[in-house]
């Protein structure tokens, strides 16, 4: 069955709403739209699917497999299955985007450790 929905009603994660698919029926996708700060971004994982990201405003600097992509408003870029990536807003102002994974729900292998998760491994390292 068809259905509208807000945005407000999407996840929060951040300044970002996400969408699961597999949560309104039997959608094959599931998509991030972006409101990020200069100098924010994900940090680098992979997933087994591939990701299109739509940047709609701003600028935004991604690495994948070790090169690196300038991408601004009005440009595609498609990341394919498997390949570790992450991306920066490197503008002045917000970065708007959509990131489109193809997949009913998100599937993400974090190849890098978040920053609040790194201080307890360093406090546990001086105390051995």
């Amino acid at each position: 069955m068809a259905e509208v929905i807000e945005r407000a009603r999407l996840r929060a994660v951040g300044t970002s709403r996400e969408f699961e698919g597999y949560e309104h029926g039997d959608v094959g996708v599931t998509f991030i739209l972006v409101n990020g700060a200069p100098g924010s971004g994900p940090r680098l994982h992979r997933h087994p699917y591939a990701e299109v990201f739509v940047i709609q405003e701003g600028q935004a600097t991604f690495t994948v497999d070790g090169r690196t992509l300038e991408a601004t408003a009005g440009q595609v870029v498609v990341v394919q299955p498997g390949e570790a990536h992450r991306f920066v807003n490197s503008g002045s102002g917000p970065l708007r985007q959509i990131d489109i994974h193809a997949s009913p729900r998100f599937i993400t292998e974090w190849l890098e450790v978040a920053a609040d998760e790194a201080l307890p491994v360093a406090e546990d390292a001086r105390r051995a």
